[in-house]
């Protein structure tokens, strides 16, 4: 049995005084290289997640004349957000100054600035027992990879410098104080409440999911949709980009343990049969209603399976595990053939689809699987409580991320403009703001 306490993270760790200034006392947690050596992994492979996996997958998917502006902006947020991260998105998420269990108070919607540039870290610091150095690395890839997530719903058509522009204000009023009310521990909004968010339901994928619907819905629609065909350029690159998310979620769930422990086999199971079952939700959905099963379906079947398990995954059975994954599977399909037409917004490549509908239905069945009567492993906790302990937690994420991501892009929009001017859509985004091309002709 594998007992957890609900809001509990690594980040909570923190909170219980992993980093104070008696950490050369007696009796001081002591490094583990066993966790130290898997964290350092996961790190690298939840980067790998977003380069080259994502850019792949999202590169994959848009015409050929605009596969390298994905690259570029992957690789333009990993490079503004892992700065932004150490002057003081770390410490935003993590001072837990002024935070006291159980109440409400400014700190408890974001942490302050006594971290600021790594402040206090030595080569000594530990946070549970890694160092402090691989924790903060490992978060360093969670906070890219989340804005990353979100280019692919205005791909194709929103300027290289209102993106980069745009992502440093959402990280900065979004992500990062929406990070801290999940996992900052206790006094922080949604421990407070009682949320249950292993590695990211809310604060990753919901976030990702509503942010680029905000976006789609303001930039308005790629220039001939729906009406003009888009299709796929290569569906090769983005098989293999989906396969590298697959194989890179283990870093990102497991990771979120902050070490090795039992847990962690019931993390990587339940991770592995949320992307199998994704896949025959989607599989199945798809045959019966276009006629035949599609490469991409399965593809985002299982990532549809993986968003959903992500809340999930240390705190339910095998059973809530496959049944989050064949709803996500199910779900994200019928989201992405036939809710963005039925409300006329153009996601280009399903952000709000996978990402933010799989995050819901993920952290609200969470609630449901994770009661040991279900087969799941919280104890102390009642099904409609924690039910209605999830549904707050993804109301307050689905409303905070797209009031506040609608202002920052009104902002920006008012400022330098969001799109691309017509030309340059129509030339490609390779040509038209990077004057390079992904092939040769």
């Amino acid at each position: 049995m594998v007992n957890r306490v609900p809001g509990k993270s690594l980040f909570a760790l923190l909170a219980l005084g992993a980093l104070s200034p008696l950490a050369h006392a007696a009796d001081a947690p002591v490094m583990n290289t066993g966790s130290t050596a898997w964290m350092i992994t996961a790190a690298v492979l939840v980067l790998f997640m977003c380069l080259p996996g994502l850019a792949l997958f999202y590169g994959g998917l848009v015409r050929a004349k605009n596969m390298l502006s994905l690259f570029t902006q992957c690789f333009g947020i990993a490079g503004l957000v892992g700065v932004l991260w150490v002057i003081y998105g770390y410490s935003m998420v993590v001072d837990t100054t002024g935070m006291v269990e159980g109440q409400v108070s400014f700190n408890s919607f974001v942490g302050g600035l006594s971290r600021a540039f790594l402040a206090g870290m030595t080569p000594d610091s530990l946070v549970g027992d890694i160092p402090e150095g691989v924790f903060v690395t490992f978060q360093m890839t969670f906070a890219i990879i989340t804005p990353a997530l979100i280019a692919g719903a205005f791909a194709e058509r929103m300027k290289f410098s209102a993106a980069l522009l745009f992502m440093a204000l959402w990280f900065t009023l979004v992500y990062a104080p929406l990070a801290h009310m999940v996992w900052g521990g206790a006094g922080a909004l949604m421990h407070n409440w009682g949320v249950l968010d292993y590695a990211g339901g809310t604060a990753v994928h919901i976030n990702a999911g509503v942010a680029a619907l905000a976006a789609c819905i303001l930039l308005g629609k790629r220039k001939g949709y729906p009406h003009t065909p888009m299709p796929a350029h290569n569906l090769s690159l983005t098989m293999v980009g989906a396969a590298m998310l697959w194989v890179g979620w283990f870093g990102f769930n497991i990771g979120s343990g902050g070490g090795l422990s039992g847990a962690s086999g019931i993390v990587m199971l339940n991770t592995q049969l949320g992307a199998c079952a994704g896949i025959l939700g989607w599989m199945f959905t798809e045959w019966y209603k276009a006629g035949r099963p599609s490469a991409l379906g399965l593809a985002s079947g299982a990532l549809a399976g993986l968003v959903g398990i992500t809340p999930a995954c240390a705190y339910v059975g095998v059973g809530g595990a496959l049944a989050i994954g064949l709803v996500c599977g199910v779900a994200c399909y019928l989201s992405a053939t036939g809710l963005k037409k039925r409300f006329g917004y153009d996601d280009s490549l399903d952000v709000f689809g996978l990402h933010g509908v799989g995050g819901i239905i993920g952290a609200l069945m969470t609630g449901v699987f994770c009661v040991p009567s279900l087969g799941g492993y919280v104890e102390g906790v009642t099904l409609l409580g924690q039910v209605w302990a999830q549904f707050k937690g993804v109301a307050f994420t689905f409303v905070y991320c797209f009031a506040v991501s609608w202002v920052i892009l009104k902002v920006i929009k008012s400022l330098i403009g969001l799109r691309a001017d017509e030309a340059t859509e129509e030339m490609g985004l390779d040509m038209g703001e990077h004057n390079e091309s992904a092939y040769n002709h």
